[in-house]
């Protein structure tokens, strides 16, 4: 590599603000992790939208800890999945974009809960790899008990894997169908006394879209304008328009967010009832922005697929009544990549031994942190630049091969193939694309390659949270050091991509 290599020391950027030490069976929380599938920071009532019903995350905002900075580590999909399960930005183990898989190598959140006693299982869109038996990065091979999983997206209907079977039809609105399964999993876990850990990533509200009929009506009257504005999907099934009427597309999109809300209800009520909602920590999350074709009322500028605030801002609320007693609303900034640290914490579990990008939550849902120790690095590069001549796939072809069908056909085929690459030695001319990095107020923006703006971007978020007023002429010593900071990052991230870390 042309700069210095730093040690690695650096990356382990929880060092410092992280203890975990020991907890008691007993104090253990049970923990539901619960993500949409591109649901932006706006689409919830809560933060104003004009339209959305969403009386059960509105619920949860208003008891619970309501992040309102809180941040995907990728603004597209998988990426932002492997950072939940590893705490590591997926960048190091290469999973770059949607349908890259995560290296088995990866010590995952799961096999450390489930060493610490607990039973974890996934449910719904897992798109980390495929989920049949024979894959290595099945949710079964990254500590997962059990799965009722998909490689992709899924609507109504949907066809689920249960732990790498065949593919088997379910009927029935999908986010009811992997709740449903999900009680199923707490049931056992509770007629075991054992603590669970339930991962649940929905379909919802990707495209293609569809809802039931009463949810749908629910939209029937949106503004007459969305009638005139025609909006292209990238996802739309075989046989139906790819440029449709805004008002239908919304109608639908909202439909599935406000079934997915409904199903989030239940979950809480058999929480409840079964006396297992006060020591249960619930945490939702979005995986990336508004995509362009539901996005209307968004205050910020960009959406998914961009480094800007549309696209990597999203909606978060942490739940956990024994711990969480008033609501607060936090304006720390948090990411997705906290996620194993906090739980690391709270099931007093040693941290892995290897580079992490992500803090321990536990000082702000305490109440005891009011600034973050650390920055936050993002990384979208284009992975067109990921195919050098070194680079070799790591897992054999055939085994990349998915299973579960999508609603529509891709590349000729209605299943999903996973990427992966292995990179033995790499510079960092093989690699370019937005990066950013967000330190508390101010977030400086490279390469973002959006409206013709400059190639480097400085906004204060506080003063400016839709970055609209470049200040990296007035701020050029801040711009500086964070840019420093955001190459040192990067430097170690690029390190990791070789597999240093493994050995």
């Amino acid at each position: 590599m042309q700069r210095r290599i730093i040690k690695r020391t650096f990356v382990h950027v929880c060092a410092v603000v992280i203890t975990c030490g020991s907890v008691l069976a007993d104090e253990r929380p049970n923990i539901v992790l619960l993500m949409g599938d591109d649901h932006g920071w706006d689409e919830v009532a809560y933060n104003g939208h004009p339209h959305l019903k969403t009386p059960v995350l509105d619920q949860m905002a208003a008891q619970g800890l309501r992040l309102d900075r809180f941040y995907s580590a990728h603004p597209s999909c998988s990426p932002t999945r492997g950072s939940v399960i590893t705490g590591r930005h997926p960048n190091r183990y290469g999973t770059f974009a949607p349908n890259w898989s995560i290296r088995p190598d990866e010590i995952s959140v799961a096999q450390i809960l489930g060493k610490a006693g607990y039973a974890c299982g996934h449910f719904g869109k897992w798109h980390l790899g495929p989920v049949k038996a024979d894959s290595p990065t099945n949710p079964g091979a990254m500590g997962f008990d059990q799965w009722l999983s998909h490689d992709n997206f899924f609507e109504i209907n949907p066809t689920l894997s249960r732990n790498g079977g065949p593919p088997e039809k379910f009927h029935g609105e999908s986010s009811k169908i992997v709740i449903d399964e999900t009680i199923r999993f707490i049931k056992e876990a509770k007629e075991k006394k054992q603590p669970f850990f339930a991962v649940v990533w929905f379909g919802s509200p990707h495209e293609p879209y569809s809802g039931l009929a009463d949810d749908l009506a629910l939209y029937n009257n949106l503004p007459a304008e969305y009638k005139e504005r025609m909006v292209t999907l990238t996802s739309n099934e075989t046989g139906r328009p790819v440029k449709r009427p805004m008002n239908e597309v919304l109608r639908e999109r909202y439909a599935e967010i406000t079934a997915m809300d409904r199903a989030i209800g239940s979950l809480r009520d058999y929480l409840k009832a079964q006396d297992l909602r006060a020591n249960t920590l619930v945490w939702y999350c979005g995986d990336n922005g508004v995509p362009s074709s539901g996005r209307i009322t968004t205050p910020f500028r960009g959406q998914k697929g961009t480094m800007y605030e549309g696209g990597v801002r999203v909606p978060g609320v942490i739940e956990w009544p024994a711990r969480i007693r008033e609501p607060r609303v936090s304006n720390v900034n948090s990411v997705t990549t906290d996620m194993l640290p906090t739980l690391c914490e709270l099931a007093g579990q040693p941290l892995p031994s290897r580079p992490l990008d992500g803090i321990s939550l536990i000082p702000l849902i305490d109440g005891k942190m009011q600034e973050r120790p650390s920055p936050i690095f993002f990384w979208s590069f284009n992975t067109g630049k990921a195919f050098t001549g070194d680079s070799k796939p790591y897992i054999d072809p055939g085994l990349q091969e998915g299973t579960t069908p999508l609603v529509k056909m891709m590349a000729g085929k209605y299943t999903r193939t996973f990427r992966n690459l292995h990179y033995p030695g790499i510079s960092e001319e093989h690699f370019g694309g937005a990066r950013t990095v967000l330190d508390n107020r101010y977030k400086l923006v490279i390469d973002a390659q959006s409206e013709g703006q400059s190639a480097i971007e400085l906004f204060d978020l506080t003063n400016d949270p839709a970055e609209e007023q470049n200040l990296i002429e007035s701020h050029k010593e801040i711009a500086e050091k964070m840019e420093r900071q955001l190459r040192d990052w990067q430097q170690s991230v690029l390190e990791s991509l070789t597999g240093l870390d493994y050995r």
